[in-house]
């Protein structure tokens, strides 16, 4: 049903939300994510846009970049038609789509959609089987649309392993990078969020954080996932522990964030969306950090000298026709001499 991997992300994505943007403005910053070099754009899906349905919109004003829903809720849709939404998007969009899944938290579910709230491994588990023997008739991508997984804990990243093409963390630090790649094995794409903010100030920069974290703090997935990387219930009271919000969100100045992006390639991830916060606290993202942090080109290089063969060795090329050119300008260069008068003995 999907690849085994989802290396079609690239190195540095972009994570954000659009849910505020008209869809002109939309537009406007998937192209500004693209041509500063990123590789892909990430969204979530909570209570606003439809993901897919602005994913084709914004594929059809852009060229190179990919696009990954942070994630799709499976509980909105049956999986006959997030199969369809897979080979839908993934052709619509010229094989620029990563279908990011995930089973959302209990709040999200039971409270806003009125749905009961399964078991997260076994639900998910039932869906990509379900999604798998799906009947689709329509126009397929020319390559198949990668599948990710929200996967936190190590049965959701056993089941990323086994039947996706990777797995998509989010609120995590390296440490979660190293234990998710020693769990994972070789193959399946990793590709954790990483928060950012460029603020160096302590203070200022943990009360934005704090402000951004505010909603997932009381959400049990993200509790238990902290937990097991060695957080207690007091690291999540008062807005959070310094400890942890320092662990979850890369604050400072561009140096700080660089190093924390690097420390989750250092732990094994094949790619990093990063999700940069506003110094001013507001919503949407900072795009002078993101400008400031978009990959470098690679400066161009001279072709490498080629090895000289015995053909090239043979027949060097001649160097007389210069000469002889060179002599001519010369010539050309001296003053003109006067032919002496023929005299009577040499007259004919």
């Amino acid at each position: 049903m999907t690849a085994r991997n989802a290396e079609r992300l690239g190195r540095l994505g972009v994570w954000t939300w659009l849910d505020m943007l008209p869809a002109p403005k939309a537009v406007e910053l998937a192209q500004q994510v693209e041509g500063w070099g990123y590789a892909s754009l990430w969204f979530p899906e909570a209570v606003g846009r439809d993901p897919f349905s602005i994913i084709s919109h914004l594929a059809a004003h852009t060229k190179r970049l990919v696009f990954a829903t942070g994630i799709a809720n499976i509980y909105a849709r049956d999986a006959m038609t997030m199969r369809a939404i897979q080979q839908t998007v993934g052709e619509l969009s010229g094989n620029r789509f990563v279908l990011g899944l995930g089973v959302s938290h209990a709040p999200m579910v039971s409270g806003l959609r009125g749905h009961a709230y399964g078991k997260p491994v076994a639900t998910m588990r039932a869906y990509l089987d379900a999604m798998e023997k799906a009947t689709y008739l329509g126009p397929a991508p020319s390559a198949e649309t990668p599948v990710v997984i929200a996967a936190l804990r190590p049965n959701m990243l056993k089941l990323a392993a086994e039947r996706c093409a990777g797995a998509h963390p989010y609120n995590v630090t390296p440490e979660h990078t190293a234990r998710a790649r020693e769990i994972l094995g070789r193959g399946p794409t990793l590709a954790p969020e990483q928060m950012v903010l460029r603020e160096t100030d302590p203070a200022k920069a943990r009360a934005i954080a704090r402000k951004n974290l505010t909603v997932y703090l009381g959400l049990p997935n993200y509790q238990n996932n902290w937990k097991w990387l060695g957080f207690d219930d007091a690291d999540f009271a008062n807005g959070g522990s310094d400890r942890l919000i320092d662990a979850v969100v890369a604050w400072g100045d561009e140096r700080a964030i660089e190093a924390r992006i690097q420390a989750h390639f250092d732990a094994g991830a094949d790619h990093v969306c990063i999700q940069a916060f506003r110094p001013d606290g507001e919503p949407g993202p900072d795009l002078r950090l993101l400008e400031a942090l978009a990959p470098r080109p690679a400066p161009k290089s001279k072709p490498a000298a080629r090895a000289a063969s015995v053909r090239t060795r043979a027949k060097p090329k001649p160097k007389p026709a210069r000469k002889k050119a060179s002599a001519a300008k010369a010539r050309a260069k001296r003053p003109a001499q006067k032919r002496a008068k023929p005299t009577k003995r040499t007259r004919r």
